[in-house]
């Protein structure tokens, strides 16, 4: 009796613990990053990861081969994109599309809101709803925020400045359209959305025009968006 009473007991004592451990609510995030022009792996596997994991947030698995991003999205939460190198292959391409119209969430990060792709247009019209084809040369910018109620931009300071590409992101009028969280202004007093939630039917997506490089990374301002973003497209 005392050793079922025991059993019982630890047994109740685990399923506390478990639940009361962190890592069981941990949202998984896969960040897919690679190609030309950034420095992939300092600022996205290593900062933008230890930004998200920081505080038990999430586990992030990180990778710059397409070819293993098929197999990854069944234990996936998040889908951050921020490469601008090719996903060739059809099946991925169609997981991709089908993760999102399954309810899941996408963080569309700086070079993945690019017009990368002529052979996938459907990507930029339906995931992006539009895109950047320029930018501004690399210097100091303000960004300004549009709406301070949404949760993707709670905490963020409601204007800051920054050393990055000003990207020239415009929405595609036939796309699904975008709720604009914050703007970049040039110095010709043109703004650009920074900050975006795509209005898709099904998936939660967040662009982020933002990180080049450190001068965005390593910023408190950057970092609070990553981590709100992520939370929001994982409906935490």
């Amino acid at each position: 009796m005392k050793h079922h009473i025991s059993r019982f007991t630890t047994g109740l004592l685990l399923a506390f613990l478990l639940a009361a451990n962190p890592l069981s609510a941990q949202i998984r995030v896969l960040i897919v990053g690679g190609g030309g022009s950034h420095d992939f792996n300092r600022w996205y596997k290593q900062e933008d990861a230890a930004t998200l994991e920081k505080g038990g947030l999430a586990t992030v698995t990180y990778t710059d081969d397409p070819s293993t991003i098929l197999s990854q999205l069944e234990n996936t939460d998040v889908l951050m994109l921020s490469n601008n190198q090719p996903i060739k292959d059809s099946m991925t391409r169609k997981a991709i599309f089908a993760f999102a119209d399954a309810g899941k969430g996408l963080v569309l990060a700086h070079a993945s809101i690019w017009y990368n792709w002529r052979d996938w247009p459907t990507y930029n019209f339906k995931l992006v709803s539009g895109g950047s084809r320029s930018h501004e040369k690399y210097g100091p910018f303000t960004v300004t925020l549009n709406d301070t109620k949404h949760p993707v931009t709670k905490n963020v300071p409601k204007s800051f400045t920054l050393d990055d590409e000003l990207y020239h992101y415009n929405a595609d009028p036939a796309g699904p359209g975008i709720r604009v969280l914050a703007t970049s202004k040039n110095e010709a007093g043109v703004s650009h959305p920074a900050l975006f939630v795509v209005k898709h039917p099904k998936a939660r997506i967040v662009g982020i025009a933002l990180g080049h490089d450190a001068a965005s990374h390593e910023l408190e301002a950057y970092q609070t968006m990553l981590r709100n973003a992520v939370k929001w497209a994982a409906r935490k």
